[in-house]
């Protein structure tokens, strides 16, 4: 199974522009702290700004955010940065003829949406200013 690093790397972007204000905040900088391109950092950049999170211009290492901290939420940067937003997906290919493998498919989604909402609801009540500050004092311990 392949994980996406989508919303882990924006919260991660999101993050050093607040931390790092005042210093290079071109993409190859903030490329080295998440350990990736610089053409990743861009594009996940891009969507960030098209989703009002943060606003950059062309050719000015200077990006910054739009909201405060405490404004943002994991859910907003979730919806900003992924495609498709279930966290768990049910296998479609089940032997339809099986007791089993012709209701699981009904059954997972129906739970499957319950947790969805449970975590989007989740995610809603944690700011961006809530993982800087856990960033920071991890730091100083």
């Amino acid at each position: 199974m392949k994980y996406s690093h989508k919303l882990s790397d924006a919260i991660h972007i999101l993050a050093y522009l607040e931390i790092c204000k005042g210093s290079d905040l071109s993409s190859t900088a903030i490329a080295a702290s998440v350990e990736s391109n610089p053409s990743l950092v861009r594009r996940l950049m891009m969507r960030l700004g098209q989703a009002g999170l943060i606003r950059t211009r062309k050719g000015a290492a200077a990006p910054r955010l739009v909201r405060s901290a405490e404004k943002i939420s994991l859910f907003d940067i979730y919806i900003a940065v992924t495609d498709k937003r279930d966290l768990l997906h049910v296998d479609e290919e089940t032997n339809v003829h099986c007791v089993v493998g012709g209701n699981i498919q009904d059954v997972l989604t129906a739970e499957y949406q319950k947790i969805q909402k449970a975590a989007e609801k989740q995610m809603s009540q944690i700011s961006l200013s809530d993982v800087i500050n856990a960033i920071l004092e991890k730091q100083q311990r």
